[in-house]
């Protein structure tokens, strides 16, 4: 069985449909969440991408991630795995630094994964770095686009496996992004 990802053209409409979607995510979570943010490649203007919305949802604390999950779960989002980040090297190892929820869009609704993760973690603040280095950065940005091109071509078992192969490739960007953000201030 092999896998198909699908690699489309930017989509100048991606920031209102964030927009939209953001909206419906306020309503069912509430203060839950204390921000909600457009990330991923969808996120990056002249970016191609998977035509799905990533978005990721702040939360205060580590009981949290369940209570927005389970709010959304109750409004006929669908809890899925993973329950953590990969670590990246050079961050942070610790567990509780990578550990998030993943919920998806009911059936029949515009495609989103929703990553809800605690703010002031390493993998909240990789999820904003990474689109803002690449917003700063368009040739970084359309390299990467490229080599996602490219990878979505391969054969794949699973669109994790697919996944899988760009972590590392997003590590090699999100390092130097690191030492941009300390030269440049910037601040998720």
């Amino acid at each position: 069985m092999s896998s198909s990802i699908s690699i489309v053209r930017p989509d100048p409409t991606w920031a209102a449909q964030f927009a939209k979607t953001a909206e419906t995510i306020r309503r069912i979570v509430g203060d839950t969440v204390t921000r909600i943010d457009h990330i991923g490649s969808t996120a990056v203007p002249g970016l191609a991408a998977k035509d799905v919305l990533d978005i990721q949802a702040t939360v205060a604390g580590e009981p949290q991630l369940d209570d927005a999950a389970e709010l959304l779960v109750a409004a006929d989002w669908e809890l899925r795995p993973p329950r953590r980040d990969h670590p990246v090297p050079g961050l942070p190892a610790e567990e509780l630094q990578w550990v998030k929820r993943l919920v998806v869009e009911p059936m029949y609704r515009r495609r989103v994964n929703l990553h809800i993760r605690v703010e002031g973690h390493a993998n909240q603040r990789y999820a904003l770095l990474f689109r803002d280095y690449l917003r700063a950065h368009p040739d970084t940005a359309a390299a990467y686009g490229t080599f996602k091109e490219r990878a979505a071509a391969l054969p794949f078992e699973t669109v994790g496996d697919y996944a899988d192969l760009k972590d590392p490739v997003c590590d090699l960007i999100y390092l130097p992004a690191e030492e941009w953000a300390e030269r440049t201030g910037w601040t998720p």
